[in-house]
């Protein structure tokens, strides 16, 4: 049975940082692109960033969280990170990994692109 499973979440003041993980089973994991997506209360489920399939696959983050939010992709452990550093209050919201199937080594952050999703762990982003 294939299964995401997104850990790490909690409350941390703002200018700290979390580390977002999602582990997969039950799939081929490395065929898949994997996205990151949040959503805030009353607000729509944006895409946040996304790593390409396999070892060299691509990355991709919303503007957003360029230069403060990485993702990285450990084909070992079946696992997908989201290192998120110099967190402000709006980046509070419910965080989602998700999977796609992909044939060549590009992602996008469109949520119609994927099939697969985590139950999703909670963000907060207050002092």
């Amino acid at each position: 049975q294939l299964q995401l499973v997104e850990s790490g979440g909690g409350v941390v003041q703002p200018g700290g940082s979390l580390r977002l993980s999602c582990a997969a089973s039950g799939f081929i994991f490395d065929n898949y692109a994997i996205g990151w997506f949040r959503q805030a209360p009353g607000k729509e489920r944006e895409g946040v960033s996304c790593i390409g399939r396999g070892s060299t696959g691509s990355t991709d983050y919303v503007n957003s969280v360029k230069g403060r939010f990485s993702t990285s992709r450990d084909s070992a452990e079946n696992m997908v990170h989201l290192e998120m550093n110099s967190l402000k209050p709006e980046d509070t919201a419910v965080y989602y990994c998700a999977a796609a199937f992909r044939r060549d080594g590009w992602c996008a952050r469109r949520h119609g692109d994927y099939v697969y999703w985590g139950q999703g762990t909670q963000v907060t982003v207050s002092s």
